[in-house]
């Protein structure tokens, strides 16, 4: 109950915090906004010159995006702005003040800080979701719902994780604006289905098929997002690789917390 109390407290006051300066956070809103409706009306051309890519249908498609900003913008909500300040606080020294609290210091340095502006694109997914899979003409299983929450959950999870790691590299590098770069531009890759990399016959695709190898068992960024969209539009997928996908997941978070508390025992404070 503490921790939720602070989770709680934490959210009241980046929405004070925002609402400090609303013609920012409506700047924010409106950004947003427009880049949703823009990537919709995009694919909604595309889509009106073929009737699939690969596999995916239009609104199977929709599907897949709308889960896609589900993921980033949850992550984008409430772990990229701690991450930022994580390595600014590093930098400055100010990480001091997060290790005297009487609180688990990943906890606090992960979810002190909340983006508001980005609940909004939260409900622009999920509508999209709804009116996609309302589109697709079938009935949606409450197995197929608790499954594509389960996936949903477990991406997230597995993007912090990452996240974290990478922001963590502060300690030793100072400053990792770079590779904090890197991350982001990483994920570019998870706003497309895993089966867009298919290679062909063509020697020339080869490059996809190792993107595609790379992003799916060594960094998996290309199921994190393929997987939960399969589920909810009802393409079969093996009972298995829940099982895997858990387990793995698992293992992100153990690794993150190893180095996050490694990271710690680096660390010198602002005096050193």
């Amino acid at each position: 109950m503490f921790y939720l109390h602070l989770l709680i407290l934490f959210a009241r006051n980046a929405l004070i915090r925002e609402l400090m300066f609303p013609a920012n956070f409506l700047i924010q809103v409106v950004t947003r906004l427009f880049w949703f409706f823009a990537r919709v009306a995009l694919f909604q051309l595309i889509y009106m010159e073929v009737d699939h890519i690969r596999e995916w249908s239009r609104d199977g498609y929709f599907a897949f995006m709308a889960t896609g900003m589900l993921i980033n913008s949850i992550v984008e909500a409430f772990f990229m702005p701690n991450c930022a300040a994580f390595c600014e606080n590093i930098r400055t020294g100010k990480l001091d003040f997060a290790l005297t609290k009487p609180v688990d210091t990943q906890f606090l340095v992960s979810l002190q800080r909340m983006n508001p502006a980005m609940i909004s694109q939260v409900f622009l997914a999920a509508a999209l979701l709804v009116l996609s899979l309302y589109r697709l003409g079938r009935p949606v299983l409450l197995t197929e719902v608790l499954a594509y929450v389960f996936y949903l959950l477990l991406a997230v999870t597995f993007f912090y994780s990452l996240m974290i790691s990478m922001a963590c590299t502060s300690i030793w590098f100072g400053r990792n604006q770079g590779l904090y770069d890197f991350w982001f531009y990483i994920t570019i890759f998870a706003q497309y289905p895993r089966s867009i990399y298919d290679g062909t016959d063509d020697s020339r695709f080869e490059a996809g098929e190792a993107l595609q190898a790379v992003f799916s068992w060594v960094i998996p960024i290309l199921l994190v997002v393929t997987i939960p969209a399969q589920t909810i539009t009802g393409v079969a997928t093996n009972p298995m690789f829940a099982v895997a996908a858990l387990v793995s997941t698992a293992a992100c978070v153990l690794v993150s917390r190893s180095v996050f508390q490694w990271s710690l025992n680096s660390y010198r404070g602002a005096s050193s």
